[in-house]
């Protein structure tokens, strides 16, 4: 019995649910330990913990209105569809991100002018540990399963748990060096372990959501992708020179998952009568053409005489 392909939303759940248990252990760690650096990796795991959960409902609210059986008060509530909702989750959950990494930092730059703080070594080496080990395996896990979803959820999901990796190995390499200088004449050194790493996390962290904000504010703002605009101009242009029609207008905007195309074309006035179907027929070449036909191309196509219509 062939196995079930993952959904984006099992994937999701799933990666919820060990990211808020990894979140819970770590701040109980933390806590124990007296390791601020750990608390922040709770802290961080449980804010980006709580943003996947909003990005499941919005990726359940996405396939509900795609659905054909879908619900009424949905259908006639949201006639545009959940598009807009993926990129104010991606966005808040960067400025979110970015702002714990920044409060972090300015904690372990004050604990670092304090003289530090003493930590349980052994405690905090047998957390890091942990959290490296499963933030790999979930990272390769829901990487390998997005290569056929290409979703953009997943794939920030991946790239939380490829930055938990990354945190949880430098905590285990400075916990480690903490561990190893006890007893030494490097022992002064030790209550700066934990505010030097967590100030180094954070640095390493505060840009990595810049891209996930730049490009969650592009779709917010409907910015037009040159790339998509270029295919939809090059399809829009030979239509124009194969039908004999005046010029077109192009609209585009990329949404989250969601290709938004508004084409209109200037048919010349007084130009011979064509069948309902003749234009339906032209609008399927259009589709073709443009590719990529899925629940998620909102695509418009009008003809008209007056330009007035297209602009």
């Amino acid at each position: 019995m062939t196995r079930p392909y993952p959904t984006e939303q099992s994937i999701l759940r799933f990666s919820i649910a060990m990211t808020f248990l990894l979140a819970l252990i770590g701040i109980g760690f933390g806590l124990a330990s007296g390791a601020s650096s750990i608390i922040f990796d709770g802290i961080y795991s449980l804010i980006d913990a709580s943003m996947t959960t909003v990005a499941l409902v919005v990726s359940m609210l996405i396939t509900a209105t795609m659905a054909e059986r879908r619900q009424a008060w949905l259908a006639h509530r949201f006639t545009m569809g959940f598009w807009h909702l993926e990129p104010i989750v991606l966005g808040v959950n960067g400025v979110l991100l970015t702002g714990a990494a920044l409060y972090a930092l300015v904690t372990a730059v004050n604990s670092l002018l304090s003289g530090g703080r003493d930590l349980d070594f052994g405690q905090a080496m047998i957390y890091a540990s942990l959290v490296l080990i499963v933030a790999i395996a979930m990272a390769i896990r829901n990487r390998r399963a997005n290569r056929r979803i290409r979703s953009g959820f997943v794939a920030l999901d991946v790239k939380g748990w490829t930055m938990s990796a990354g945190l949880s190995g430098a905590l285990l390499a400075a916990f480690v060096f903490g561990w190893l200088i006890q007893g030494t004449t490097l022992e002064p050194l030790s209550p700066y372990v934990d505010p030097a790493i967590l100030a180094l996390v954070c640095l390493v962290l505060l840009p990595l959501p810049i891209p996930d904000i730049r490009r969650a504010l592009s779709d917010i703002l409907l910015i037009t992708p040159p790339e998509m605009k270029a295919q939809i101009d090059k399809v829009a242009a030979e239509t124009v020179a194969r039908h004999g029609f005046v010029d077109y207008r192009a609209y585009v905007a990329r949404v989250g998952r969601g290709r938004q195309i508004e084409l209109f074309f200037i048919v010349p006035a007084g130009a011979p009568a064509r069948t309902l179907e003749e234009w339906d027929a032209i609008r399927d070449e259009i589709g073709e053409a443009i590719g990529g036909e899925s629940p998620d191309r909102w695509l418009t196509i009008a003809f008209t005489t007056d330009p007035e219509w297209a602009d």
